[in-house]
């Protein structure tokens, strides 16, 4: 009989048989296992750290939705249907943006996309200007819309934004394709974009340092004294993070030739901040 304990056919013999062929196979069953393999191919030098965030970050896109991710509606930059050439063109001058909501009466009622570079030509002269003749048809997705889904109708369609609906139908934010791409690939950067020096190490009132883990290893050295090589890593964080040999969570930490690091901020993709100490010696 099939459910005879000493039989070898049973449905637990098959069930122990499953299981210790997954031991020997090494393969991942699940996400968490997959990832796992990864961080230990990456600690070996199989992958590079970039290599496994836009992995990690490709994985990452499947599980979140538009809402999570989207401007919201309070700072979409929209233009009026009704609105003179004069304030159209000092808005989109003030703000940078390549591409703008053109709503009616009110913001709910969206006539379309107004792209800048089709003002290019009444800027010289406005006469026979009508926003009507310029705007393209807008895109309109749902919050509950996954990236994935949302990356893959960006690059059918050619768009490379989309205004998001609420359940009544009304706007509740605005998403790029470089919303979803820095995702993957972490944030992106342009010419318009804020370019504030971060303050990437201070020393801290009760002893030792907060340090970004984007501090160049030779800044971290005329800082704190130390003699860390760079010629592997540029980075602290890169250079602690192989120490560790996985991706570490906040609160670990690991001491590297006389200084402690323990983690202060990371996320599901990387290591962001450390609190340094000198170690005491034995």
């Amino acid at each position: 009989m099939s459910d005879d304990p000493g039989s070898t056919n049973g449905p637990a013999h098959r069930s122990w048989w499953d299981r210790l062929g997954h031991m020997f196979s090494g393969e991942p069953r699940n996400r968490d296992e997959l990832i796992e393999e990864l961080r230990a191919a990456q600690a070996n030098g199989l992958l590079s750290n970039d290599t496994l965030t836009m992995v990690e970050g490709a994985l990452k896109v499947t599980e979140l939705s538009v809402d999570d991710v989207m401007v919201p509606r309070a700072q979409i930059v929209m233009l009026s249907e009704d609105s003179p050439l004069a304030d159209i063109l000092a808005a989109v001058v003030e703000s940078g943006h390549s591409r703008f909501p053109v709503h009616g009466e009110d913001k709910d009622e969206i006539i379309g996309i107004l792209l800048a570079k089709d003002l290019l030509k009444y800027f010289g002269d406005s006469s026979g200007f009508d926003i009507h003749t310029l705007v393209r048809p807008a895109v309109l997705i749902p919050e509950s819309m996954r990236l994935n889904v949302l990356l893959a109708e960006f690059r059918r369609s050619r768009n490379h934004m989309a205004l998001v609906v609420d359940e009544y139908g009304g706007v509740a934010g605005l998403i790029t394709i470089e919303d979803v791409l820095e995702q993957i690939v972490g944030e992106i950067d342009d010419e318009h974009d804020d370019e504030e020096e971060p303050d990437l190490m201070h020393e801290q009132a009760g002893g030792g340092w907060q340090v970004s883990a984007l501090t160049p290893i030779a800044d971290f050295n005329e800082e704190t004294g130390a003699a860390f090589s760079d010629e592997e890593f540029d980075t602290i964080g890169g250079m602690v993070t192989s120490e560790f040999g996985h991706l570490p969570e906040v609160g670990e930490e690991i001491g590297v030739d006389g200084y402690l690091f323990q983690v202060t901020q990371a996320d599901d993709r990387r290591v962001q901040q450390f609190r340094v100490t000198r170690q005491k010696p034995d």
